[in-house]
């Protein structure tokens, strides 16, 4: 493994890299792959403004995101679940992709075959362009009916609180992947085929914590797929993958492209 802590500056973004730097190991690697693989987590839209919604930034009414993204937390007090979502909704409409998102974009029009699995479900992959995407955790800007079970884009800020359903009167729900729920069988199996069929993985701004996202690098190494994170520090996926840059995806992902 190669660690390059502060490899690369905000004030040296556009600057042409040195032969033999590990920006520019990253970036002849994903020039030459053919399939190219992204995970993306909470850090990428961190640097859009986008709290984590986990831990004192998720605070809100003194709730925690794990008091309330819950299926028992919806039935006991949906109004209180969907008056949290609402004030999430009115924050994240206030966002924009930033540079990370957008050279990631770009990598998607480059690449032969490319994919990209987010965790994040603020939609901002989306608005910047993305299109061949997972987002494995769900899309805030989607409901889904507790009774008929389809899910509808919704984009309403405010939102109606206790929302029903236009097919059945049911009421709606985010199409939110809640904790204590498992990710849908069709992301699982999308994401296990690009996983093992890439040749290179981009992990950018994931704890590497969460499961099963944390393991995908492991899954990615099996076949032999080059493996490289951006973070702002280290992670427990560190010591897997072949090159771990350190520091913030705006400046960073950007740098791996000629300019855009």
């Amino acid at each position: 493994m190669r660690v390059y802590g502060d490899a690369a500056r905000p004030e040296e973004t556009g600057q042409i890299m040195p032969p033999g730097s590990n920006l520019e190991l990253v970036r002849q690697r994903l020039a030459a792959a053919r399939n190219i693989t992204v995970l993306t987590g909470a850090g990428i839209s961190a640097d859009s403004g986008v709290p984590t919604f986990r831990g004192e930034d998720g605070l809100w009414r003194s709730y925690r995101a794990e008091d309330l993204a819950t299926p028992e937390a919806f039935e006991r007090e949906p109004r209180l679940v969907w008056e949290w979502y609402n004030w999430r909704r009115e924050l994240i409409a206030t966002k924009q992709p930033n540079a990370a998102h957008l050279a990631i974009v770009e990598l998607e029009r480059r690449a032969p075959a490319f994919w990209l699995i987010t965790q994040n479900v603020d939609g901002l992959h989306r608005d910047a362009g993305s299109r061949n995407l997972s987002e494995i955790h769900g899309n805030i800007w989607k409901v889904r009916c507790t009774g008929c079970n389809v899910v509808d884009e919704n984009r309403d800020v405010p939102i109606s609180i206790l929302p029903s359903c236009h097919h059945c009167g049911a009421l709606l729900r985010p199409h939110i992947v809640w904790f204590g729920e498992s990710l849908l069988t069709t992301d699982l199996q999308q994401c296990s085929t690009v996983l093992r069929s890439c040749d290179l993985l981009l992990v950018i701004g994931t704890s590497g914590v969460v499961y099963p996202a944390a393991g995908f690098a492991a899954v990615a190494k099996e076949t032999s797929a080059f493996v490289a994170e951006i973070n702002l520090g280290p992670t427990p996926q560190s010591s897997l993958v072949d090159v771990s840059l350190q520091g913030r995806a705006k400046d960073l992902v950007p740098l791996l492209l000629d300019p855009i």
